[in-house]
This record gives structure tokens, C-alpha cells and sequence, in this order.
């Protein structure tokens, strides 16, 4: 017993939490996240964070990628009310199907981030990543997923 719970202590200790039970995107988009954890943001959201541009940087990220001479790996978009959670899905196979993939696909969105003048320009490049861009464009919730039987969901304050 004494186990047991030091072992659930641990794992909230990790910040890392069970899914959520109301994620209506769950089991359409994605399949029901096995793990979340909370991401407690360095940024502020911008005043001007709305839902148009939310889907601005979705669209803006997704006509980048269209670009390219290759298909996608994944695809990115706002979903929500207010477009307030972002969905990122592998569309290769092999591709986001464990958590340490997923982590590795958020810090390679970090690297890119910190190239934006706006990272410059407040001189956080070296610190903010891709979690508190999110939050400064003021999304809430991230999941990354491989589209078939992996999800994991980020929750940002």
C-alpha cells in the first residue's frame, strides 16, 4: 500500500496527470489521451490573443508547410470555441507514438520558435519555448498524437 501511493505521489509530483473524461475531441480527432501534465507558462498572453489569431498562426503554420517539396509528417490545428486547443497529429506511421517522441517533436517546434523576432526582441530565445508561445497566443491545451492509438495532452497555465 505504502508503494502504491508513493508511487502516485511520484507520478503527480511529475506533473504528469490522467485524461480528462470531457475532451469531446477525444476518440474523433485523437484517440482518449493516456497521460496529461500541466505546463505552467513563463509568457502572458497577448492582449491581442484571440480566436482569429489563433487560426492565423494555424493557418499560417499549415500554408508554410503545404510549401514544402515533401508531405507532411503532421498536421497542426485549433479546435475549441474559441479555437483554444491545439491538435497536432502524425500522418506517418512510426511518428508520435510514445511521450518521449511527442517531447521530442515539441522541442524541435521550441528551436524554430526561438528563431521568431518576437523571441528576439523580448530576449527570451534562450528561455521561452514552443509551450509559451502557445500560451502567449493563448491557447490552453495541446495534444499531440499519432493518430492511432497514442495521445498525450498538455495542459498550460
Amino acid at each position: 500500500m505504502r508503494r502504491r501511493m508513493a508511487a502516485v505521489v511520484l507520478w503527480l509530483g511529475l506533473g504528469v496527470l490522467p485524461a480528462q473524461a470531457d475532451d469531446r475531441h477525444a476518440g474523433y480527432y485523437y484517440p482518449e489521451p493516456a497521460s496529461r501534465e500541466v505546463y505552467q507558462a513563463r509568457s502572458r498572453t497577448l492582449p491581442e490573443a484571440d480566436r482569429a489569431a489563433r487560426i492565423g498562426f494555424v493557418t499560417g503554420i499549415a500554408k508554410h508547410v503545404s510549401e514544402r517539396p515533401y508531405p507532411p509528417q503532421a498536421v497542426m490545428f485549433a479546435k475549441g470555441t474559441e479555437a483554444e486547443k491545439l491538435i497536432i497529429v502524425a500522418l506517418v506511421d512510426g511518428r508520435i507514438d510514445t511521450i518521449y517522441r511527442a517531447r521530442a517533436v515539441l522541442a524541435n517546434m521550441t528551436a524554430a520558435a526561438r528563431l521568431l523576432p518576437a523571441f528576439q526582441e523580448m530576449g527570451v530565445q534562450d528561455t521561452f519555448t514552443f509551450l509559451d508561445l502557445a500560451h502567449m497566443l493563448g491557447f490552453k491545451q495541446i495534444t499531440i498524437t499519432n493518430g492511432r492509438d497514442f495521445a498525450h495532452q498538455l495542459i498550460i497555465e
